[in-house]
């Protein structure tokens, strides 16, 4: 006999008079999260209430119903409700929706409305919010209705952009939220398809990987050429990557090619609106290399005087910003307004007094400029370098004297001012029988050999002279570096020192945008400024100068000869040893200069193995271990964001003596109490030791030798001790 099924019977629903409903001790809610009243008690008035709520009979003592209903679940709802009356939008008898329970515990309807349903997938609120798009409904509107930001929006939507293979990977929880969001930068859906098969056997399936798996060969659109020909490159049709997920600094624009041949036009449309001014010859470059301009003499140029009006014009900006200057003071804060017209006073000042220099057409004729994009993707315009091959011939006047005696066959009377009027001729005695040579009227030049000879006495006794005057000697050295480092050509000392400057070949990228390059550079246009542009007057200038504008100028001069530059063709170990002594005198810190390692500078320019040891060296050995399983350029870029600001330097920078980077997560095991740094001897004594060390994630390994303890910087002559 077939065994009968029970039937379930529902609880009843009916319409109860708002003003009927009151709140039950027992809902389970106590913490308020999700949408607010307010905004839900908005829905309702937009959509009407789309879920009964579900009540149960206040029973008197008796055990009768006294016609008011209590809520287990659904307080919020009533809440908004109540809200409603209270703004006079909602009638107090008006008829509310109830599902009316008698069986069962209130607690447990409270806990089962609240416990058994599950969140709307992200993916089923892309395609909804998709069908609404489509239903002519503007993001904004969306995310008005459903009070979310319009960046949410903007973000669900832009998961249309993904292949929809993926989307069901992800519908079947083969891949994360953050994963799919990766993939929505690029809206190739074959590439993202070809990448999330490489992940595949790949160990390494983070976002970031998947971004830069997608971006790779892209340019980022903070790169200097993007910000200098970006308008360009999107009137040629060219497409831009973004990611609304993360911060993108604008994107990747990606066809390089294209962006690589509007870089190229632009610079030399520039560069033919300076060829109109007459310039001998004007080379563009995306960038030069630092020190290009070496061995080349620059016109200073002069500049325009200000006119009457424009003298009035800054002065009346000027007394605008003491004024706002003035009233910020007093208020104790400037006013987001009084910043902004602070900025542009200042912006059109330097509009007015910051101009460039005017040449003559005859400098003009025989110098030329450079053309390059500066690191902020602005034009960079130097004017007036002249090549040595360009100088004009310069004719000394000894020069002169001699082409005009083997012109005439004599010299002219004044060609010489310091030759006597009058010679005196002596005969020697044996020579009485010799006929004598009749000499030729005139003052011939004194012959090469005789000139020689006298010099060279003369430069015996200079040499003895101001051998002790060191104050004239100390001028005198200032004077040829000057020479040689401001003039370059057509201008010589009588001292033979050798003063080189080294012009990095072989450089690192952007090495002439670093803020190092823009303070030696600004150091160097300063003094420059403050000499004189014919070298004859060089000395009068230099003796003027003040003891310690001498001392100044002749350490800048003395600093643009040092070349601690490693040349794989010029071997100069002592040369080197001796810059890593001057770099421990001058205490030089690489890290506090500006200088932090990322992909292209050193991690991903050197071994695996290197890597591992910087991020162990500085984070520590579990940190490395992390990484040992990726392959080579995530493994760079996954250390690069470990060594963010952490001061870690390769040993090849480090100064001895000076503390470069803070071991984070190192027991205390070679320290004092006060975390100085550890001694090289105790070191040694202690390399056979292998401590206990806990990682920054609580794991602990032992590892060797043993390392400073947290909060301890490690010197140069620390980590050799710890290898």
């Amino acid at each position: 006999m077939a065994k009968t099924i029970q039937k379930i019977t529902l609880s009843a629903s009916r319409d109860i008079p708002f003003d009927r409903l009151v709140l039950s001790q027992s809902n389970v809610r106590r913490v308020k999260a999700g949408v607010s009243i307010e905004e839900l008690a908005a829905d309702i008035a937009r959509r009407t209430l789309l879920q009964s709520i579900t009540v149960r009979p206040v029973l008197d003592e008796a055990g009768a119903e006294t016609g008011t209903f209590e809520i287990p679940a659904g307080g919020r709802r009533y809440r908004a409700l109540e809200l409603l009356v209270r703004q006079k939008r909602l009638a107090k008898t008006a008829p509310i929706p109830c599902v009316v329970r008698t069986e069962g515990i209130a607690e447990e309807d409270s806990l089962a409305e609240n416990v058994q349903r599950a969140p709307l997938h992200p993916l089923d609120q892309f395609r909804a919010f998709q069908a609404l798009r489509e239903k002519g409904q503007s993001e904004e509107e969306i995310a008005a209705v459903f009070f979310v930001a319009v960046s949410v929006v903007k973000q669900r939507l832009r998961l249309a952009a993904v292949s929809t293979r993926l989307l069901e990977v992800y519908a079947e929880d083969e891949m994360t939220l953050e994963q799919l969001m990766a993939f929505s930068v690029s809206p190739d859906h074959e590439r993202q398809e070809q990448v999330w098969e490489a992940l595949q056997r790949s160990y390494n399936k983070e976002p970031y990987q998947i971004r830069r798996m997608l971006t790779e060969g892209a340019v980022r659109a903070s790169d200097k050429r993007a910000q200098y020909a970006g308008e360009d490159y999107v009137a040629a049709g060219g497409a831009i990557m973004r990611d609304l997920f993360q911060q993108d600094d604008g994107g990747w624009l990606q066809d390089a090619g294209l962006l690589a041949r509007v870089v190229a036009e632009k610079l030399e449309r520039d560069a033919d609106a300076l060829r109109a001014e007459g310039w001998k010859w004007v080379e563009a470059a995306t960038e030069f290399p630092y020190g290009h301009s070496y061995g080349l003499r620059r016109i200073p140029g002069a500049r325009r005087q200000l006119t009457e009006q424009e003298i009035v014009q800054v002065e009346a900006l000027r007394a605008e910003a003491e004024q706002l200057e003035e009233e910020a003071a007093a208020a104790d804060e400037v006013s987001d307004d009084a910043d902004a017209r602070l900025a542009e006073i200042e912006a059109e000042i330097n509009a007015l007094t910051q101009r460039p220099p005017v040449y003559d057409p005859a400098e003009i004729a025989m110098a030329g400029v450079f053309v390059s994009i500066d690191g902020n993707g602005a034009l960079r315009v130097e004017r007036g370098y002249v090549r040595p091959e360009d100088e004009p011939t310069v004719v000394e006047e000894a020069d002169e004297a001699a082409l005009a005696g083997e012109g005439s066959g004599a010299a002219d009377d004044d060609s010489d001012p310091a030759m006597p009027e009058s010679r005196i001729i002596a005969a020697h005695v044996g020579d009485a029988a010799e006929p004598e040579v009749e000499e030729e009227d005139g003052i011939k030049p004194l012959p090469d050999r005789l000139l020689t000879e006298l010099t060279a006495y003369r430069t015996l006794a200079l040499r003895e002279a101001l051998g002790n005057e060191p104050g004239t000697a100390y001028l005198a050295l200032l004077h040829a570096l000057c020479l040689r480092l401001f003039y370059r050509y057509g201008a010589e000392s009588c001292l033979e020192i050798e003063v080189k400057s080294v012009m990095f070949g072989a450089q690192a990228s952007g090495l002439a945008d670093t803020p190092l390059a823009a303070r030696v550079d600004a150091r160097h246009e300063a003094w420059a400024a403050q000499l004189p542009e014919d070298t004859s007057q060089l000395w009068d200038v230099l003796a003027a100068f003040d003891s310690d504008s001498r001392e100044a100028l002749f350490a800048h001069c003395v600093a643009l000869t040092l070349n601690a530059t490693h040349d794989v063709y010029n071997r100069r170990p002592r040369a080197l040893a001796h810059a890593g002594r001057l770099a421990e005198i001058l205490t030089l810190d690489l890290a506090a200069a500006g200088w932090a390692p990322n992909v292209d500078n050193y991690l991903g320019r050197v071994t695996k193995a290197r890597i591992l040891e910087s991020v162990r060296e500085a984070k520590g050995e579990r940190a490395a271990q992390r990484l040992e399983n990726l392959k080579k350029d995530t493994m760079a870029e996954a250390a690069a964001q470990a060594l963010a600001g952490s001061g870690w330097l390769p040993e090849v920078l480090r100064t001895v003596g000076v503390r470069t980077f803070v071991k984070q997560d190192d027991e205390a095991d070679g320290t004092d109490s006060q975390g100085a740094t550890v001694d090289q001897a105790a070191k040694e004594a202690e390399a056979e030791t292998l401590p206990v060390v806990e990682d920054v994630m609580g794991d602990e390994s032992r590892v060797g030798p043993r390392q400073p303890a947290e909060g301890a910087m490690l010197t140069d002559s620390a980590f050799l001790a710890a290898e």
